[in-house]
């Protein structure tokens, strides 16, 4: 039996309806190519967790493996080659779902550079996830993003609610937003998953109307499930229900 099949279990149809994440339309964070960062291990790993999404009611799977230079040394072409090769097993397997990928950017030296080179990953209109340290504050952050707004891309800064270095001061938060850069969180941080702190984080986020779009994240089984509690979350179905949330404009 395939290591997904308990998170199904015994819903009725109203149920699986109502919590469908199919309003989201699309989900832009997730690390689904196959054996290139720390998410899918292999080409049957990634399948079953597309296949699950999808079942989850997404329509479009935009997968950003990282590009961080001193981890995982990626490069357009890589990711390019990956893509190519899940879109053709998706099609063999006749898994009817849009997949594309582009990356997350790690905000280091080598980015830069790739923004000086315009050699960029993006989605949807232009748009760039970018990724800080969890341990360390960087400034530097500031001009990356400054010199991709430059070049007509719209940055947008992954999973913010994590950095604990701001939870402190929300200032921080609200500077991000008038600089012009989009917030995305990440759907599990709401089940207090990655704990209590970054939970009140990430619902103050969405009181102030700061977040711009949501994403799983996904790198394992185990996230699928967090995704499955989070079906029920008045939380997420708030969020969704305010308009406020531009995934589904990347169709």
């Amino acid at each position: 039996m395939s290591v997904f099949g308990n998170i199904f279990k015994k819903k009725s149809p109203q149920l699986d309806e109502a919590l469908s994440f199919a309003p989201i339309v699309a989900d832009m964070h997730s690390h689904l190519l196959p054996g290139i960062d720390d998410g899918s291990v292999d080409m049957e790993n990634s399948i079953e967790l597309i296949s699950v999404l999808h079942s989850m009611g997404y329509k479009k799977l935009i997968t950003t493996p990282h590009i961080f230079w001193d981890m995982y040394k990626n490069t357009t072409e890589i990711i390019r080659e990956k893509e190519a090769l899940v879109q053709a097993e998706l099609k063999v397997r006749g898994i009817d779902v849009e997949f594309q990928a582009a990356a997350e950017y790690y905000v280091d030296e080598h980015f830069e550079e790739l923004i000086a080179k315009d050699d960029i990953l993006s989605f949807g209109d232009k748009h760039v996830l970018f990724e800080l340290s969890f341990d360390t504050e960087q400034i530097n952050y500031k001009r990356a993003v400054f010199n991709l707004q430059l070049n007509g891309y719209k940055p947008i800064l992954a999973h913010p609610e994590r950095y604990e270095y701001w939870h402190g001061n929300f200032a921080k938060y609200e500077d991000v937003a008038d600089r012009g850069i989009l917030i995305q969180i990440n759907t599990n941080c709401l089940t207090g998953h990655y704990g209590p702190g970054v939970k009140r984080i990430s619902e103050r986020l969405i009181e102030a109307d700061l977040v711009d779009f949501i994403g799983t994240d996904t790198h394992h089984v185990g996230h699928l499930n967090l995704l499955e509690a989070m079906r029920r979350s008045p939380l997420l179905k708030k969020l969704v229900e305010s308009g406020r949330l531009l995934n589904s404009t990347l169709k």
